[in-house]
């Protein structure tokens, strides 16, 4: 084990998720490695580690979340150390390294959204998926339901302060939400599992 796979593995420590029925494991194929290629060519010769961020998105929107695996194939592909990819996933809180359910719900809990109810939907629909709200603390916040259905992430703001409070499903957004709202919206979502 290289210093940098030490490394990778101390930031993410593959955390079991019931989620993962919902996403293929990460598996490098030719496809995948041509877009890859893609991404890569965009930026000039000796500046492939740009092509880092753009390569993550492609990842975590085919598999769900960012593995170990998928980080050491990404520094290849880039021309970068391993560190260097686990640094980018670490940073940003978007990018996730635990595979999230089928339908992965962002509350924002910003000022503007938590003064007009944000904080309590959260603890809402934590109840109603069965989600321990504990889990939405510390590194990695995700609640996830014990079906692998759902999943629940604080965010910071979703760009849409006046409409609180607002929350996405996958990425599409909803705005002045409340209760009956979330349940409506629930149930709609679990009808297209």
């Amino acid at each position: 084990m290289t210093e940098s796979t030490d490394a990778i593995s101390a930031l993410t420590v593959e955390h079991p998720s019931p989620g993962k029925k919902y996403y293929p494991p990460f598996q490098p194929t030719a496809d995948l490695e041509k877009e890859a290629k893609e991404y890569v060519s965009m930026y000039p010769e000796g500046k492939e580690l740009s092509a880092v961020l753009p390569i993550i998105h492609m990842i975590q929107g085919k598999f769900g979340y960012i593995c170990p695996e998928s980080m050491s194939w990404i520094a290849q592909q880039c021309k970068c150390t391993e560190i260097h990819v686990a640094g980018i996933v670490s940073f940003y809180p978007g990018i996730r390294t635990r595979c999230p359910g089928k339908w992965h719900i962002r509350v924002c809990h910003t000022i503007a959204c938590a003064l007009s109810g944000g904080e309590e939907l959260i603890g809402y629909i934590c109840e109603k998926l069965g989600i321990d709200p504990k889990e939405l603390s510390g590194d990695e916040p995700m609640g996830i339901s014990p079906d692998g259905l759902w999943s629940i992430e604080p965010v910071e703001c979703l760009a849409n302060c006046g409409f609180g409070p607002n929350l996405m499903v996958n990425d599409t957004l909803y705005s002045q939400m409340d209760k009956e709202k979330v349940d409506k919206l629930l149930a709609e979502y679990a009808e297209k599992a």
